[in-house]
């Protein structure tokens, strides 16, 4: 029998929600405890069989480091790597699967800055690896690191055509008869891992593309640009009076698209836009999963449309968990994670903007006009910073009592979400309603309440 849940959470010392994430340099995303790290999933796959491991990462600096000692650890090990480069964690996620490799590694530490990073894995399928294989590597890493022999120790590759091979996958998501001849552009790649990709998918089914965001030197990953700052590519658009804008995160992961008149479309509206696409086609599977973040608007609007919505916790893999379970297509998350089972594993930023692209042409529309339909509700979401204690939201008497307060005032047509990152060390305060002055008040109020409850902790 394998590991219980109440196992698997004691034994998470190192993996979050999205692999292992945090400031390099400060424990445990420092070089010896990845090379540990790749010495112990190399233990737990060759146990499993023989077979390569993929490794790729995004543009920030550090990867040069990790990579290094991840293919060291690996090969001490006896598993052989085929190093893929800067490319996209979907990218990685579609070429693990199609090089029939055992696991695939990504270090990037998508949306954050370039003095953090990350180790994320997935399976031969191209998916998150599953706990029973994370636990497996978290006991393995507390037994002592040793060596095969040397006639055993694993290879190391370049692997020269990835780019290629994913650009054209990218393109096959969608029908021959698509073309973007006629529509400008621009491309921002966060000067992160599609920088050398994205421009070439759209160039290539015919767009005239401006591209931004395409010089990375290892510091300026998502600095001022990218999803993170769709502000930028808006701007852009407006200058060069282009068709729309694509906004990626360093990883590539996500995508924000902008309108020709300037408006910043997040995942809400791009699920909402790929929804009403593939249900006037009658080739929509099932219903939408969104999360607890997901606008109430989209809510409402899938309703109108008779589309059932369910919403799961803030992730993208519990988003394509739920997806599988329901046996259902689509999925996705504010951020602009959309994850459509049909073509791929995970979110996919680029494949995401051609299904957008793909919804115009089928119904000859522009990004302005085929989003119409879709009211969103004023929503304000505040950070509040936790120190290094323990705090919980629930049997604090006071916070709840105050969002008991809050939601009362909102009636039916808005809600509170208060929750811990699952990525960085802050309490997330969500407030969302038709009146967005009552709104921000109300989020503004909820987390000055916090923050002292959180000081007398």
């Amino acid at each position: 029998m394998g590991p219980s849940i109440t196992e698997l959470s004691k034994s998470r010392r190192y993996f979050g929600t999205d692999g292992i994430r945090g400031r390099v340099g400060v424990w445990p995303i420092m070089p010896e405890f990845v090379l540990k790290l790749g010495w112990a999933v190399g233990k737990v796959l060759a146990r499993q069989g023989t077979g390569k491991v993929l490794i790729g990462k995004d543009t920030r600096i550090s990867g040069y480091m990790f990579e290094s000692v991840l293919e060291s650890g690996l090969s001490a090990a006896g598993i052989d790597t085929h190093l893929l480069g800067p490319m996209p964690t979907p990218a990685i996620a579609y070429l693990t699967r199609t090089l029939r490799a055992q696991a695939g590694i990504v270090i990037s530490a998508s949306h954050n800055p370039y003095y953090d990073n990350g180790i994320k894995f997935f399976s031969s399928q191209g998916t998150k690896l599953p706990d029973s294989v994370e636990f497996e590597i978290e006991e393995q890493l507390e037994q002592p690191m040793t060596t095969v022999d040397s006639a055993e120790l694993g290879k190391a590759i370049r692997v020269v055509d990835a780019p290629g091979r994913y650009i054209e996958f990218c393109k096959s998501t969608v029908s021959s008869d698509i073309v973007l001849n006629g529509l400008k552009i621009i491309v921002d790649c966060a000067h992160g891992a599609a920088y050398h990709i994205a421009p070439n998918v759209f160039a290539e089914l015919g767009a005239e593309i401006v591209a931004v965001g395409v010089e990375p030197n290892g510091l300026n990953i998502n600095h001022d640009c990218g999803a993170m700052h769709p502000e930028v590519v808006r701007q852009k658009v407006l200058d060069e009076k282009a068709d729309l804008g694509i906004a990626l995160d360093g990883d590539g992961d996500r995508a924000v698209l902008v309108d020709s008149k300037g408006n910043i479309l997040d995942g809400d509206m791009l699920l909402y836009i790929i929804a009403k696409d593939k249900q006037k086609r009658q080739v929509l599977k099932g219903g939408i999963v969104g999360t607890v973040m997901s606008n109430l608007g989209l809510e409402i609007a899938l309703k109108n449309m008779g589309i059932e919505f369910v919403r799961v916790p803030v992730g993208d893999r519990y988003v394509i968990s739920e997806l599988s379970k329901r046996q259902w297509d689509l999925g996705g998350e504010p951020s602009g994670h959309v994850v459509s089972m049909k073509m791929t594993t995970t979110g996919d930023g680029i494949i995401t903007a051609l299904q957008v692209l793909a919804a115009m042409r089928h119904q000859q529309q522009s990004l302005y006009e085929i989003r119409s339909g879709l009211v969103t509700y004023p929503q304000v979401l505040l950070n509040v910073k936790l120190g290094e204690q323990e705090v919980s939201l629930e049997d604090n008497i006071h916070i709840q009592q105050a969002i008991r307060e809050v939601e009362k005032d909102l009636g039916d047509k808005g809600r509170v979400l208060l929750r811990r990152s699952g990525t960085e060390n802050l309490i997330r305060v969500m407030v969302e309603g038709e009146d967005e002055a009552k709104v921000r008040f109300s989020a503004e109020k909820l987390a000055e309440l916090v923050k002292q409850e959180v000081a007398s902790f």
